[in-house]
């Protein structure tokens, strides 16, 4: 058997040195997406890697009957066909732990910077910052804070609770929705004081749209939040997905903007990456980051490891 892997969307140091300790050879360059199957029936590459940018659909695995592992650097594996892939016999492996902490903090930073405008500030300063600077001063003087306000988490996996861990250690509210999890504890370590133990148990999806002052999404996928949802939400709720582009109905999200139903929108993924709809882009009260939550030198290292020993279990 082979013992080559295409890391066809890259792979950090540490992962690809724990590959190659095991004795595997590890490729890197990238391969355009109309060139995959053949790239990897001809060099005989066992496993390919990916993150959001290379799709692995039906017709690359029916093409690659050589390969036995997919390996997604992320949590979401929309771009792969992961139950056909397995019914012909491949492992598909994601790496769900490795970059919650990452995505939770973008999140945040969003939400900073919506609440101090700074999204705007960011633009406008450097263009008028000399001439109008009482004017910026003015329009920027009705921030809020963070503390003491409800945050909305829907979906409470891995990532939804380390938004959770932030918020509470923010002092919020945490109202958190998930089909699937009744309760969770949520650890808060504190520097030299050990570990505070927060239960948190989940309420209704319509408890924690109707009531929250915040929202985030952190699900897989699906429309979620569309013209009804927004309706019976907060007047002057403020809405971030860092999850997954669709789950928040952009034409209804701009709708709910422009009538001031909505304040502001943080937003790292869109409905039609990687051409995001010009609308969205330009629209006054919406921040931008063009799908990095977990694009950090942290996140990409443990990713890197996290796919490595999988792939080494798998194919080992």
């Amino acid at each position: 058997m082979s013992n080559t892997i295409l890391a066809n969307d890259g792979i950090d140091a540490a992962g690809k040195a724990l590959l190659e300790k095991a004795g595997f050879t590890v490729i890197t360059e990238k391969v355009p997406q109309e060139k995959l199957a053949e790239a990897i029936n001809s060099n005989g590459y066992v496993a390919l890697t990916v993150r959001s940018a290379t799709k692995v659909r039906k017709d690359v695995i029916d093409a690659c009957p050589g390969l036995k592992v997919i390996g997604r650097g992320g949590v979401g594996m929309d771009n792969i066909d992961v139950d056909y892939a397995r019914s012909k016999g491949i492992a598909v492996i994601n790496t769900p732990a490795a970059s919650s902490h990452s995505v939770a903090e973008l999140v945040f930073a969003h939400l900073f910077g919506a609440v101090r405008f700074l999204y705007d500030a960011n633009r406008q300063m450097p263009a008028k910052g000399d001439t109008e600077f009482d004017a910026l001063k003015k329009k920027y003087a009705k921030g809020i804070e963070l503390k003491g306000k409800t945050i909305g988490i829907i979906g409470f996996g891995r990532i939804g609770q380390s938004v959770a861990k932030m918020a509470l250690g923010l002092g919020m509210k945490v109202l958190a929705h998930d089909p699937f999890i009744a309760e969770a504890v949520i650890d808060i370590d504190i520097d030299g004081a050990g570990t505070v133990k927060v239960p948190v148990k989940t309420v209704s999806v319509d408890q924690a749209l109707n009531n929250s002052d915040f929202i985030t999404m952190h699900v897989p996928g699906g429309k979620v939040i569309a013209q009804k949802e927004i309706a019976g939400m907060k007047n002057g709720v403020i809405l971030c997905n860092a999850a997954r582009g669709g789950v928040i109905d952009e034409t209804d999200l701009i709708a709910g903007l422009d009538s001031g139903k909505i304040a502001h929108a943080c937003l790292d993924v869109f409905e039609n990456e990687p051409t995001p709809s010009k609308t969205i882009l330009a629209h006054p009260k919406i921040s931008l980051t063009p799908h990095i939550g977990a694009a950090t030198e942290e996140a990409q290292e443990r990713i890197g490891i996290e796919l490595a020993e999988k792939i080494i279990s798998a194919l080992k």
